[in-house]
């Protein structure tokens, strides 16, 4: 039984949702958590500022659900470019990846027309970055402080959850994105089979804990 209980336990902790942030409310200065103590400030975000991720995070991760990142595009429109800061099709993070390519939406000619007039073309291909230019319907991991601009200004494009890095929490409040989610049928039967391990968690903690009690009686 203490076998069973350790390893539920084991899975348990591995799929606990990240702790929820906050919501951003200038493109220019994004919401940071302070590294020194539990309060927030503005600040622009730096290398510096970054999570000390290992080279391993462009191959793997977790989305905002606290389970194992999906893929959002391993290939823009049969170009065979993938998206994401490492094109692997993944909207991982790491050290060099200043800007947080971590949500993966599905653009709108809506939201291209708005990020090229705010200066982020995102329409016109730029093979040297290979960077096949978007279109309506494609897949694309934006930048964090990119999606909260295109939010405040009313223009934010759908996502999905299960595609979008954890580290997004760190700029968007998780309620925000689930309003916006593609996938939010899907995801919420993912919470609900979180939401039930850990009941089934407490459950077997309490019960260890009269175990115990009693065997000290």
């Amino acid at each position: 039984m203490a076998s069973i209980h350790g390893g539920l336990l084991a899975v348990l902790l591995a799929t606990l949702t990240p702790t929820l942030a906050w919501v951003p409310t200038h493109s220019h200065n994004i919401m940071h958590r302070s590294s020194t103590d539990a309060s927030f400030k503005t600040t622009q975000l730096t290398a510096e500022q970054g999570d000390d991720d290992t080279s391993d995070a462009k191959y793997s991760g977790y989305n905002v659900l606290g389970t194992e990142l999906s893929c959002c595009c391993s290939n823009v429109r049969e170009t065979g470019i993938g998206t994401g800061f490492y094109r692997n099709g993944f909207c991982s993070t790491g050290d060099n990846d200043v800007g947080r390519h971590t949500v993966c939406v599905q653009v709108t000619e809506e939201f291209l027309s708005f990020s090229k007039s705010v200066g982020n073309d995102l329409s016109t291909p730029m093979p040297e970055y290979l960077f096949p230019g978007l279109k309506e319907g494609d897949r694309w991991c934006l930048c964090a402080q990119r999606w909260a601009q295109a939010y405040n200004a009313g223009k934010a494009p759908k996502l999905f959850l299960q595609s979008t890095h954890e580290k997004t929490l760190d700029f968007i409040p998780f309620d925000v994105m689930k309003i916006f989610a593609i996938d939010a049928e899907e995801s919420a039967s993912v919470i609900n089979k979180l939401d039930l391990q850990r009941s089934q968690l407490n459950e077997i903690l309490k019960k260890d804990v009269t175990d115990n009690d009693e065997a000290f009686q």
